[in-house]
């Protein structure tokens, strides 16, 4: 039976044919038109892609007044909700100007008559300032937990969008949102990323990040008098801010939120450990010391990195040696498995035995915590020392002597093997660079005298380092490269003569090292002696504060 679509006409001549030739064996059937179902298909994927658009452009439109569609100009700001656990200043340690400051701030926000009744005005932005790490968020959050009022979190970096005016938009959302909710605080973090210096771009004044700065400068001008909004805003980088931002009416105050000092770091080793099951051996205070440099969340780090070694080994609390194997890791990063050959480790162990014997002799206020050959991180060796005290400024004294320190590992290589590596190459970068300011930047050079030049470009970025002409001559150039090269010549040599003098000590801290592969400051003085930066008030039985440790700034070390 064969069956045929329609196109053929019944009682045709092609129909008599195919009766002839099949018989009654085939019939005809009327083909289905789907031209038309296809056709009401498109009309009615149509109406709906236009009505779902036009959906989204309504419910956008209602969200942010009339803004663009879907929400780009409205601010991202979050409110901070009060948890279970608030964080509050009792959880930030040290830093007690700092939370004196922003006390004050959260005091008036709460009784702004008080204030006002001896005709005293709050700042309307506060700046904070300090390293990575030392606790500007951390405030910020203490801020909004201690205030009872609306606290509204922002990262500044999420102003700009790849669309002309959205960041600027965002900005008076922003502003508006919070006077709506008055009092409130707002707080940027990272203000650098939208604050930088104007001017430097490319799009010469017209650019989305300008446009966004231009829109918070106008929006802090425009605060009125009885306005209760604060802004806070937090930077690693004040020196790149534009003028515009730090003078009065703006941000009026700088706090500075700088390292902690030994009874910060105390006070911060107390809070990060509360939740942790420490044992009886544990001596905050020498932790405190051995840990000089370091900020609230290195410390937090050593913390966290002791309690999950004290977990590895199952025990049922934190020792002491679980927090030296902590301070090891984050200072000089994990033990490295590969296995380096029998010459390179002597290599390594002549060079760590310069650095240290040379350490050893020279006084100073900073002393040897440990000695190691065991790779770890990015070096084959590393010697730590750690400042016995904490101190923000250094003599010529101290300085000269960290040259010598510093080419110590260099110049026993020389005396050994008669040969250099390429493993002092971070020993002389930091050499050049300090010897570098001793001649620009301290006036340590007699040729040179009181004067300081700029000689590298700090922050080619702005834009306007590339294009400012050096403030000395050619002739005086040359004189700083001589002063450099004198200074790094004259320390050499005197490195030089030291290890020749004292060689017998230098190859027997150099074969110490090779069998046991790490020293702590009692097993080289069992080789050593006394060394002379020891405090003669000293008592020989404080000698041996800690097995380690030591300061990221001040540790030497070879790659």
């Amino acid at each position: 039976m064969t069956t045929l679509p329609s196109p053929i006409e019944s009682g045709g001549e092609l129909d008599q044919r195919l009766a002839e030739k099949l018989g009654g064996n085939y019939g005809v059937y009327e083909s289905f038109n789907t031209m038309n179902l296809l056709m009401f298909a498109s009309i009615l994927v149509t109406f709906l892609l236009v009505g779902m658009i036009w959906f989204q452009f309504r419910r956008a439109r209602d969200q942010i007044g009339g803004g663009s569609m879907f929400g780009f100009s409205r601010s991202p700001a979050k409110r901070y909700q009060q948890g279970d656990e608030p964080v509050t200043f009792k959880d930030v340690a040290g830093l007690e100007s700092v939370k004196e400051d922003l006390a004050e701030v959260v005091d008036f926000l709460k009784h702004p008559k008080k204030f006002e009744r001896l005709g005293a005005r709050i700042p309307k932005g506060i700046l904070m300032c300090g390293p990575p790490g030392t606790g500007k968020t951390l405030l910020a959050r203490a801020i909004a937990g201690e205030a009872d009022v609306s606290f509204y979190s922002i990262n500044a970096s999420e102003f700009i969008q790849m669309f002309v005016g959205v960041g600027a938009s965002r900005v008076r959302d922003m502003f508006d949102v919070a006077r709506a909710n008055a009092p409130a605080i707002l707080f940027i973090d990272e203000i650098d990323a939208v604050g930088r210096l104007r001017g430097t771009g490319i799009g010469g004044g017209n650019d989305e990040r300008e446009q966004t700065l231009n829109q918070i400068l106008s929006e802090m001008d425009g605060f009125a008098t009885n306005d209760v909004v604060i802004v806070i805003a937090a930077t690693n980088r004040p020196d790149v801010l534009d003028p515009a931002l730090l003078r009065p009416g703006r941000f009026d105050r700088q706090v500075m939120v700088s390292r902690p000092a030994q009874k910060g770091r105390l006070q911060l080793f107390e809070v990060h450990t509360r939740k942790v099951p420490l044992a009886s051996d544990v001596n905050m205070e020498r932790l405190a010391s051995m840990t000089t440099g370091l900020t609230g969340a290195d410390i937090r780090n050593i913390v966290n990195e002791a309690a999950l070694w004290a977990c590895r080994g199952n025990k049922d609390n934190v020792s002491m040696s679980d927090f030296y194997y902590a301070i090891d890791k984050v200072l000089m990063g994990a033990k490295r498995e590969e296995v380096i050959s029998e010459e390179e480790k002597r290599a390594t162990a002549y060079h760590e035995a310069g650095h240290t014997l040379i350490a050893w002799l020279t006084p100073g206020r900073d002393r040897i915590s440990k000695v190691s050959i065991i790779p770890r991180g990015k070096t084959l060796g590393v010697t730590q020392l750690i400042p016995e005290e904490d101190r923000v400024s250094i003599s010529q004294k101290e300085i000269e002597g960290k040259l010598l320190i510093s080419l110590g590992g260099r110049e026993a290589e020389r005396l050994v093997f008669n040969e250099l590596s390429a493993g002092a190459e971070g020993d002389l970068e930091y050499v050049t660079q300090l010897a570098q300011k001793m001649v620009t930047a301290w006036g340590m050079s007699e040729r040179i005298g009181p004067a300081a030049f700029r000689v590298g470009d700090e922050h080619p970025f702005l834009g306007k380092e590339m294009s400012t002409q050096r403030n000395f001559s050619d002739k005086t150039a040359q004189i700083i490269d001589e002063e450099i090269m004198r200074i790094l010549n004259h320390a050499s040599e005197v490195t030089a003569e030291m290890l020749a003098e004292n060689r017998n000590k230098l190859d027997a801290l150099a074969q110490a090292l090779e069998i046991r592969e790490e020293l702590d400051e009692a097993q080289i003085e069992q080789i050593l002696g006394p060394p002379k930066y020891r405090r003669k008030e000293e008592k020989p039985s404080e000698k041996n504060e800690g097995k380690t440790g030591g300061n990221k700034d001040e540790k030497e070390g070879t790659s």
